[in-house]
């Protein structure tokens, strides 16, 4: 993951010295900007700069987000911009409508470069989602964070820039309300990693006979899936990047041991909703239901995005989620836990 800058066991970060990373590097790759026209370094010049990659369906972006929301907000007033570039993993996030509809939906007020070329992304040598790059006044990066967390640490950075360039950014960390989708993951009781179900990345299927790669294949579900296994029932294609159900009343099984469940999906055919239905353990999932299904596990696939299938209340133990599509035309890309 790279080399993280920390301050000594007990040391506040504005008492200790930044490195210098070299300099903001050109945001000029950037296919559209949204919330903003085009910025360069040599415009944003006199102002700290947090540059945040991400993609929209990345659970662990989406818990990063309530931090940059509140740094966003707090710290304009004295000169921070925030920068989200939206660099896409799945070939459906290089649709502008859908990177336009997740920044509305997400409350995203800042700056967006939209990175479908990935030449920013290459500019900054970046290589994961999601990766922070503190820049201070004069253009040069004086710090970087990988992924979750850290969020004190690197709000005191944020401070500690501004003060080196006059502003008072005070000492006071913000306190935000995650919910959804946003809310950090349960780490003491998570045993399930991401998972992709395209099979270029995918690990732990299950179905007999394996993966029949890019052709229409009949699947079927084996009697006992072992932890952090998958398996498909039914007619599905499956490709690199997705897999695709070919006739009505397909299934996805999945055994897991997280508080949330997520599935990265939606329709073939956008203007074409998929029904479905999941059981946890073969019951409907009840007080457990994530924020797209309902107690008794209805839902309906419509946008391509993540979608909040259980959120259990406790206690966390290894479960069974089948998930049946009503009708055909649903792609699965990914599972991700919480």
């Amino acid at each position: 993951m790279g080399t993280l800058w920390r301050a000594p066991a007990g040391l506040h970060v504005a008492s200790a010295a930044l490195p210098d990373e070299g300099e903001l590097p050109s945001l000029a790759g950037a296919t559209r900007w949204l919330n903003s026209e085009p910025l360069t370094p040599a415009g944003l010049h006199g102002n700290v700069v947090v540059v945040d990659f991400w993609t929209y369906t990345c659970i662990n972006w989406q818990r990063q987000l309530p931090y940059l929301r509140a740094w966003a907000a707090k710290y304009a007033s004295q000169g921070l911009v925030v920068i989200g570039v939206h660099t896409p993993e799945f070939s459906f996030e290089h649709n502008r409508d859908n990177v336009r509809r997740a920044v509305q939906e997400t409350g995203i007020s800042y700056p967006v470069a939209t990175d479908n070329d990935y030449a920013v992304w290459l500019a900054f040598a970046n290589h994961y989602w999601p990766a922070l790059y503190f820049a201070d006044n004069q253009g040069r990066i004086r710090h970087h964070h990988f992924g979750e967390g850290g969020y004190g640490q690197s709000e005191m950075v944020i401070q500690q820039l501004l003060a080196e360039a006059g502003c008072d950014g005070g000492t006071d960390l913000v306190s935000v309300d995650a919910r959804g989708l946003e809310v950090p993951a349960e780490w003491a009781s998570l045993r399930s990693p991401e998972n992709y179900t395209g099979h270029e990345r995918t690990e732990n299927f299950a179905s007999p006979g394996g993966v029949a790669r890019g052709k229409p294949h009949a699947y079927a579900v084996p009697a006992r899936l072992e932890l952090n296994e998958w398996a498909l029932s039914g007619d599905w294609t499956m490709e690199e990047e997705a897999t695709t159900l070919n006739a009505a009343s397909g299934q996805i099984a999945c055994r897991f041991h997280a508080r949330d469940l997520s599935l990265v999906m939606g329709p073939a055919e956008l203007a074409t909703p998929v029904r479905f239905s999941i059981v946890l353990d073969g019951r409907p999932p009840g007080d457990s239901h994530g924020a797209d299904v309902d107690s008794t596990g209805t839902g309906t696939v419509g946008q391509q995005r993540v979608y909040q299938l259980i959120r259990q209340p406790g206690p966390i133990a290894d479960r069974t989620l089948e998930i049946t599509f009503v009708d055909p035309g649903a792609q699965a890309y990914c599972f991700t836990f919480g």
